[in-house]
């Protein structure tokens, strides 16, 4: 029999209770094209890499300002031809849309601590992941944002991303809707409205439907001494629960970053989005100060670079393709390690040895065990009227469990805490021969084994799933690596895929913490609360019982959770950082980095709502920067030239961040109206806006 580990990766919870259908009419996910184009202008304020997640988020808030344009490059489509298996949460695993062109299907190295398997990761076309990807909205704990903060220092600028500030910025992106009384209890669902948001663009809610399983789960790991979490959503992320899942509970349909934050529009002059245009290379002014480069242009193609065309920018590009894509686009635009650079024959930019480094994933593996109780898979292939009901068409898995060392480890967690320890030099030099790199490793590693390690944050993730037919999957994901990847260029043609290499495994705390999550699972899952829906454990089976034996199973069964960040570090220059506090690109005077790739640690959560917070707190550093008052003795002229768009904006980049921090403060907690309500806008009639212009230059 084979077990398919990426199926396996579908893991979570539906549910055994009905509720009425609500009326689609209520709020609609309508597709409309109103700001997405088929030209562009030659020249814009604002030019977003990448229409994924974060992109899209940036597009909106940014063009919020109708004194600055915005333009929004998407290198994958729009996939409206795939929208039916978009909009159903449950066809995330029922439908999966991962093998189609929508994935980038990026392949790692083989990897050589996991059996030289390679792994593969990422989405392309608008929304990125968020459309595609299995709907948690979880987020991280205060102790590892506030750990963040700390290795900013004394940054200018580092108090936005504390735990309050970080906080405000998710709860900025949300609408929170409580689950229906019968589901709550059915499901044993606790949930404190005051730690969400109300009135922002993305729906966080649970499905319309449920199994006994889930409230079982809940049982099952508090008897193996996880206990139960009434709240993980305001700081204190561990425990056992159903999170949070990106649904709209008005007509049971996903709701990401299209359907949130660019859909619901009304027509903005300023604000133009293009699909099918890659980005190949940012492109400086040739006159701009060494050390403080002025980007004036993006080189993007619509036809995998037989052609390539630019457009001229006037004020900042923000890199948003994701932690493989933005360190890719630099590296492309020569931006990166010179070694690395010089390999790939590409010339020499900008030296900036951390573009790539510091990679960090999720790494899981899981067990399956045999069950008669009816399931979602089950369900769904009956092929009655309740499969193809939209309540339990809005199922998709969510109850997890979040597990610290004292569980994990019990006595042993002392004395593997020290030989953690003891091990930083050995571990932290391994992908890189640069110093400040290999600092920066040590103050990610530092943090995880002094701050992470020792709190009752989650070091594994365990997740239950019930989407087969006759089976039950609960997996175990790595939360806190201490082995750290890159992702680097072996071409000079920016069409060509980066190189990945996340060393998976390469710590033998990785592998142990993996081998002790899934002995956990193990006894969770053939405990008291479970035996009523779970039969016999089919996958690995019993005869895994040694150490050993559990360390050669894990390393040839182990996938990725889809959750790679920090390949654009944002840490101080001297350890290997890519962006200082306000996201700056160092060395770069109007480049600027707002996606997963920033965070320097791992977090204890999926990624999807921290990712929203991060660019939502990103546009409002940018618009506060762009609407300061400007001092009347500085230049406030700008040129629309392409070889020199170096303005007031870059020329004050050296004054104090006072101002600038003041300017956000001013911005959080404000909500776009025009984002506030999708029906709002019914009655505009649906149209696409062009840009009557000539095609800018090709180069």
């Amino acid at each position: 029999m084979r077990h398919d580990i990426f199926a396996a990766l579908a893991l979570g919870a539906a549910v055994a209770l009905a509720v009425p259908v609500a009326d689609e009419s209520s709020m609609p996910h309508v597709l409309r094209t109103r700001n997405i184009v088929d030209e562009v202008d030659d020249s814009y304020d604002f030019v977003v890499v990448g229409g994924g997640l974060a992109g899209l988020v940036l597009g909106a808030r940014l063009s919020e300002d109708k004194n600055h344009t915005v333009l929004v490059l998407e290198a994958g489509s729009n996939g409206d031809e795939y929208r039916k298996r978009i909009d159903t949460p449950a066809y995330s695993y029922f439908e999966s849309l991962w093998p189609t062109p929508l994935n980038w299907n990026f392949n790692t190295t083989p990897q050589a601590h996991a059996n030289n398997n390679q792994r593969d990761t990422d989405a392309s076309f608008f929304t990125g992941s968020s459309a595609i990807n299995g709907l948690y909205m979880n987020r991280p704990g205060e102790i590892e944002v506030n750990a963040w903060q700390e290795m900013l220092g004394d940054m200018d600028g580092a108090d936005n991303w504390s735990w309050d500030s970080f906080f405000a910025a998710m709860k900025k992106s949300e609408t929170f809707t409580p689950p229906t009384a019968a589901i709550a209890q059915e499901a044993g669902i606790t949930w404190d409205a005051s730690s969400h948001g109300t009135t922002g663009p993305i729906h966080n809610s649970y499905p319309g439907y449920t199994f006994p399983l889930v409230k079982q789960w809940l049982e099952a790991t508090e008897s193996q001494g996880v206990a139960n979490s009434d709240d993980t959503y305001g700081g204190q992320n561990w425990g056992s629960y159903v999170a949070n899942s990106a649904i709209n509970p008005a007509n049971w349909t996903r709701s990401y970053s299209r359907s949130g934050y660019l859909d619901p529009l009304p027509p903005r002059p300023n604000y133009a989005v293009l699909a099918n245009a890659h980005v190949t290379r940012v492109l400086f002014n040739s006159s701009s100060p060494k050390g403080n480069l002025s980007a004036n242009a993006v080189e993007y193609t619509r036809d995998n670079g037989a052609t390539k065309r630019i457009v001229t920018v006037k004020k900042e590009v923000i890199l948003a393709g994701g932690t493989i894509g933005s360190p890719a686009v630099l590296l492309y635009s020569g931006v990166g390690p010179k070694d690395v650079l010089a390999s790939a024959g590409v010339k020499l930019v900008s030296e900036l040895p951390g573009v790539g480094q510091h990679l960090q994933d999720h790494l899981s593996a899981n067990l399956q065990f045999s069950t008669d109780q009816a399931t979602a898979g089950s369900i769904y292939d009956s092929n009655t009227t309740e499969t193809y009901d939209p309540a339990f068409l809005s199922y998709i898995n969510s109850a997890v469990a979040y597990v610290n060392a004292s569980v994990l480890f019990g006595n042993g967690a002392d004395g593997l805490h020290s030989n953690i320890k003891g091990q930083v030099d050995q571990f932290t030099s391994l992908m890189t021969t640069d110093s400040g790199v290999i600092a920066g490793n040590e103050a990610i590693y530092t943090t995880t084994v002094d701050k992470i390690f020792t709190s009752p944050l989650g070091l594994v993730e365990l997740l239950i799933g019930n989407n087969n037919n006759g089976t039950v999957n609960i997996g175990a994901a790595l939360q806190h690596p201490y082995s750290f990847g890159r992702i680097y260029i072996n071409s000079s043609n920016p069409v060509d895929y980066p190189v990945i290499d996340p060393n998976y495994l390469v710590h033998p705390a990785d592998v142990q913490t993996l081998r002790e999550g899934l002995k956990l699972v193990r006894r969770i899952g053939t405990s008291g609360p479970l035996s009523a829906s779970l039969s016999e454990e089919i996958w690995p089976g019993k005869d895994v019982q040694t150490d050993d034996e559990w360390d050669e199973f894990l390393r040839g069964s182990v996938f990725t959770e889809f959750h790679p960040s920090s390949t654009c570090a944002m840490l101080p220059l001297e350890q290997g950082g890519v962006v200082d506090a306000e996201l700056r690109v160092y060395g770069l005077a109007n480049v600027r980095v707002a996606d997963a790739s920033v965070p320097p640690i791992s977090f204890s959560a999926h990624l999807m709502a921290s990712t929203y917070g991060l660019a939502e707190q990103a546009s409002d550093i940018i618009r506060a920067y762009h609407n300061r008052p400007i001092s009347k003795s500085s230049n406030n002229t700008s040129s629309s030239n392409n070889t020199s768009t170096h303005n007031s904006d870059d020329d004050n980049s050296n004054q104090s961040s006072d101002r600038t921090l003041a300017f956000v403060n001013s911005y959080r907690g404000t909500e776009n109206s025009d984002m506030d309500n999708d029906a709002k806008f019914s009655s505009l009639p649906r149209q696409t806006f062009k840009r009557r212009v000539s095609n800018p230059p090709y180069v």
